[in-house]
């Protein structure tokens, strides 16, 4: 099994996104650090709390969102 990388970076909830139609509710968060014009990403609000119970977060909740990846899905640079 090929050991994993990450950067975690630090998001904050701007919005949510009511329900529609078939689709749950999701949250618009901003990412920091990224580009503005990709900072933004839609999410459902559907999470699990340590005992397994559904949560969602709320508008202004600081987050973090985490990236990781395996060690052969990255290029070393020259």
């Amino acid at each position: 099994m090929n050991k994993a990388i990450s950067v975690t970076l630090p998001a904050i909830v701007e919005k949510v996104l009511p329900a529609k139609n078939a689709e749950p509710e999701k949250i618009q968060i901003s990412v920091e650090g990224c580009d503005e014009l990709f900072s933004d990403l839609p999410v459902e609000n559907t999470l699990k709390d340590e005992s397994g119970a559904g949560v969602t977060l709320r508008r202004g909740a600081q987050i973090e969102v985490v990236v990781t990846a395996d060690t052969d899905a990255v290029i070393q640079p020259d």
